[in-house]
């Protein structure tokens, strides 16, 4: 009998333990500093923005956090997901490698962002919180928050990047579908965003100004937090189940990964599928090669400084040491809106600085060819975030069709690109142009940077 393609678990193998990599780390990475004093931030100074949970778990040291039931209730209407052998796009490169992706794309709103909306609607309902506020990209951490504050009763209030907001109208529509309230960014809303519109009124947005916008508006209202879809220690955590489902799945094909890739913009998805093989690795039983991919035009690990910057174009948040661009940095409107953020994980940073993971940058229209190629093989059309990670695989792969080596390449599909389409007709009608960000842009603005 010939091995199966979809590699599926039972609902009772939903991971019932988020995997914290802190303590197994060799050294602690940099705290957060509080903007005013530059001390390391303390408990108090995020309950304005977070519930108590969610900063217990910021800051835990345990290596394991327990799943609440009731996340779990919900975990269950898409988890776990297939891990699946992409054999038709081996057949395609001629590779002898054998590829696997693991296919998030079957959440309800499409990708792998409800794996930590949840906990974190959650966690909120759970301590009195009335409403959220958030900021999304590409629309994806949008259209999951949305989803998971119905699930809870919590209202929703989205600051959407320009950009993509124009670009992708259906993720919009599908935040109101849920019940959220959805703002283009910069919007005449808030403070912050009033300040550049009048700077700027045809702002193409960032993540780092509709993050300001969301965090100024949580901290005006006593009933309302802020969540944030990726780079915190919290969100990379509730990602892992991603990872540990992968293992498990692997494991029972006899596989080890010689190689696992992931896209990186803040660093959720890269985290959630690369941290339990990184534990595997560090534990001396297998000895993968880890890699971030990222976009070209925004490249913040691969041509970022890895120094203490806000989080935010306003300055709002606390310091973060991370790879980042600079907080007033805005990247050029391309259509992987999820991966535009000026600023990459402190904690992958902290890693990346360790030596344990890799990183490359790769242009827009290679991985939307990396996309078309993937569509017309296994059948699934990606979001544009992933299509990074597949370009790096595909790669991987096209080096083992001329080494001869059999390498074992993981990587994760954390959205589907239904909502896409009119980035992908633009690339088909030879209408996408690959940017080269200039240096003097990202000089210009790391000399913003504060003082620590």
């Amino acid at each position: 009998m010939s091995e199966p393609t979809r590699i599926l678990l039972d609902e009772s193998r939903i991971p019932r333990n988020w995997y914290n990599i802190l303590p197994d780390l060799p050294a602690p990475p940099p705290p957060p500093l509080h903007p005013a004093t530059l001390q390391p931030v303390a408990p108090d100074d995020l309950a304005a923005l977070f519930p108590m949970e969610l900063i217990a778990q910021e800051m835990s040291e345990d290596r394991f956090v327990p799943v609440p039931e009731s996340v779990l209730d919900v975990y269950r209407l898409w988890r776990p997901t297939p891990l699946i052998r992409a054999r038709r796009l081996e057949r395609s490169l001629g590779t002898p490698a054998r590829i696997y992706y693991k296919y998030e794309g079957g959440s309800p709103s499409g990708s792998h962002k409800p794996n930590t909306a949840v906990p974190q609607a959650y966690y909120n309902a759970r301590e009195g919180v009335r409403r959220l506020t958030t900021e999304t990209g590409a629309g994806q951490w949008g259209s999951a928050l949305a989803f998971a504050c119905a699930q809870y009763g919590l209202a929703c209030e989205i600051w959407m990047v320009r950009a993509s907001y124009d670009q992708k109208p259906y993720r919009r529509s599908l935040m109101k579908v849920y019940g959220a309230t959805v703002h283009a960014s910069p919007s005449a809303v808030t403070t912050s965003g009033c300040r550049i519109l009048t700077d700027d009124p045809g702002c193409s947005g960032s993540l780092g100004i509709a993050i300001s916008e969301a965090v100024e508006a949580a901290g005006a209202a006593d009933d309302t937090r802020y969540a944030l879809g990726s780079v915190l220690n919290h969100v990379l955590l509730h990602q892992t189940v991603i990872g540990e489902e992968a293992l498990e799945q692997l494991a029972l094909l006899g596989e080890t990964p010689d190689v696992v890739v992931g896209c990186t913009g803040g660093g959720s998805n890269f985290a959630g599928l690369a941290f339990p093989f990184l534990r595997e690795r560090l534990a001396g039983r297998m000895d993968p090669v880890l890699r971030a991919v990222e976009p070209a035009a925004c490249p913040s690990f691969t041509r970022g400084t890895y120094a203490y910057d806000f989080g935010d174009a306003a300055g709002f948040t606390p310091l973060m040491k991370m790879h980042t661009l600079g907080h007033r940095f805005v990247p050029d409107p391309i259509h992987a809106g999820g991966l535009r953020y000026h600023g990459m994980s402190p904690l992958l940073s902290h890693i990346h600085e360790l030596g344990m993971i890799e990183a490359e940058a790769v242009s827009q229209n290679a991985c939307f060819e990396a996309g078309v190629r993937f569509a017309r093989t296994e059948g699934i059309l990606p979001a544009p975030e992933p299509s990074h990670a597949l370009a790096a695989t595909i790669a991987e792969a096209r080096r083992c069709a001329e080494s001869g080596e059999e390498k074992v390449i993981v990587t994760a599909l954390c959205g589907h690109g239904h909502f896409d389409l009119p980035a992908y007709e633009r690339h088909l009608a030879g209408r996408l142009e690959d940017f080269a960000l200039p240096q003097e842009r990202i000089d210009s603005a790391l000399a913003d940077l504060p003082g620590v």
